[in-house]
């Protein structure tokens, strides 16, 4: 199978090939790793390979599920497949393998897709830019000095390039949808709890992230949503909104009342290509039919910026210790990046109603968006206030924790409040910078209506379709 052919299907195009017997999954592999061997090293995308596991799967007779013979890459961070590295993009877990699958996992496999390797991510998944120390900088397919973006970086460059279809990602205040805005891709942050963290954990960072993917077509996220959402065992709440997605792209949604706002809830830069692609998709939802009010989105984004230092910071803490304690040492400053260690640092300085504090805030935040949607069915904002950085820019090193972090946030400020909220958002590829970079655009909803925000994306995409647009890589 050559590439081209292999390139122009999505995932569900290539799983319809598969079925019809015009393609085996054996070679929807060999189309993948002859793709990942003609761009990697450049690209640094992939971390951790597992293509013989993938053989044996294929070998031992794949589930006949709705993704039968189709190649995937999973994060480096979060999902656990049994006897495969999960090393987190640090040295302090570089030998970390995982004793079992985790229930996302699980259901993957039983879709049919076939596991082949693990996507480079920053340190413990800290950053918006893919640079981490263990690993080095992954390198954006539109532009090798650029950032794919983080923390699903290697994810996102790794669909851009065209190794596989979907890949897998997560998204704790907006590692989905920044690294899709900056490779061209959808990316889909569905409702809190709609996607299982079990069967060990149920949450991370206090509610905020959330695992799905990056794809090229919306169909695929959906579809993929579809297959992997649902509660876990023992699950102490249920997921707010159920599927089937797939289903809802069938039909157009009803004439939407949408609130858009360009600029930064912080009030820091907005890049004009951001905002520009903003100011476009508002002028398209006109013409599909939809009110669009430029409006104020009415939270404390200063508050939430605080809040989520608090909150990640004891999160790594507590990650790091237990990983220290298992190996039985005491100093792990050699094992974990400046930034990062300093942030832990600081971290322990923490109290327990600093903490609480910091949950409470997010509360907070969650009441100020269900009174916007109230009022509007969807938030429609930039994905990022910068168009894809040079590398480095974005990168802990030689940078204070405060550097560090304020870079972080100005880069993208739209984003965490539905990390928040635990509302559904997803970033749209409908834009090009004046250098050829894509743009996203972020649109929002209600939690539970992630069903919505599909039916929106199916039709934009019909309106002004993208699949085509890629970056000219060997």
């Amino acid at each position: 199978m050559n590439f081209t052919t292999y390139a122009e299907r999505d995932a569900l195009g290539l799983a319809a090939l598969v079925r019809a017997g015009e393609v085996t999954a054996d070679e929807l592999l060999d189309a993948a790793l002859a793709r990942m061997e003609a761009c990697e090293p450049a690209l640094n995308a992939v971390v951790h390979r597992f293509e013989d596991m993938g053989r044996v799967a294929i070998a031992a007779g794949l589930p006949n599920g709705r993704f039968t013979g189709v190649p995937f890459l999973l994060k480096n961070t979060g999902l656990e497949v049994a006897g495969t590295l999960l090393s987190t993009g640090s040295r302090l877990f570089a030998d970390a393998v995982s004793a079992a699958d985790t229930t996302m996992a699980a259901r993957y496999k039983a879709a049919g897709l076939v596991l082949i390797g693990k996507t480079n991510t920053p340190e413990f998944a800290l950053s918006f830019t893919t640079e981490p120390e263990a690993f080095g900088a992954t390198h954006n397919p539109w532009d090798l000095t650029c950032s794919p973006g983080g923390s699903s970086g290697g994810s996102a460059a790794a669909v851009a390039a065209g190794y596989v279809p979907a890949a897998h990602s997560s998204d704790g205040a907006g590692s989905t949808r920044v690294p899709a805005a900056h490779c061209g891709l959808f990316g889909f942050k569905p409702s809190r709890g709609l996607n299982p963290l079990g069967p060990v954990a149920v949450e991370g960072i206090a509610g905020m992230s959330t695992p799905h993917a990056v794809t090229r077509s919306v169909r695929d996220s959906a579809a993929l949503l579809d297959v992997s959402s649902g509660p876990d065992i023992g699950d102490p709440y249920a997921p707010p909104a159920r599927g089937p997605f797939l289903l809802a792209l069938d039909a157009d949604p009803p004439p939407l009342r949408i609130g858009y706002t360009p600029a930064s809830p912080l009030g820091t830069y907005v890049d004009p290509a951001c905002a520009a692609a903003a100011a476009d998709a508002a002028r398209l939802c006109l013409e599909l039919g939809h009110e669009v009010e430029e409006c104020v989105c009415d939270y404390d984004a200063d508050a939430l910026k605080s809040a989520w230092r608090v909150i990640a910071g004891v999160g790594v803490l507590a990650g790091a210790q237990a990983r220290a304690s298992l190996l039985g040492i005491d100093d792990i400053s050699s094992l974990v990046e400046p930034v990062n260690l300093a942030w832990i640092e600081e971290s322990r300085a923490l109290s327990a109603t600093d903490y609480l504090a910091a949950v409470n805030t997010l509360h907070r935040m969650a009441r100020s968006m269900g009174r916007f949607f109230a009022r509007y069915d969807v938030l429609l904002s930039p994905t990022t206030a910068e168009i894809a950085p040079k590398l480095g820019h974005l990168a802990g090193a030689d940078k204070s924790v405060d550097e560090f972090y304020d870079a972080f946030w100005h880069h993208a400020p739209f984003t965490c409040v539905f990390n928040a909220s635990g509302a559904p958002a997803m970033s749209v590829p409908l834009g090009v910078s004046p250098t050829g970079l894509p743009v996203g655009v972020q649109f929002g909803a209600a939690v539970g209506r992630d069903a919505l925000l599909f039916a929106l994306a199916g039709q934009i995409e019909r309106a002004r379709p993208w699949a085509r647009r890629r970056p000219v890589l060997g």
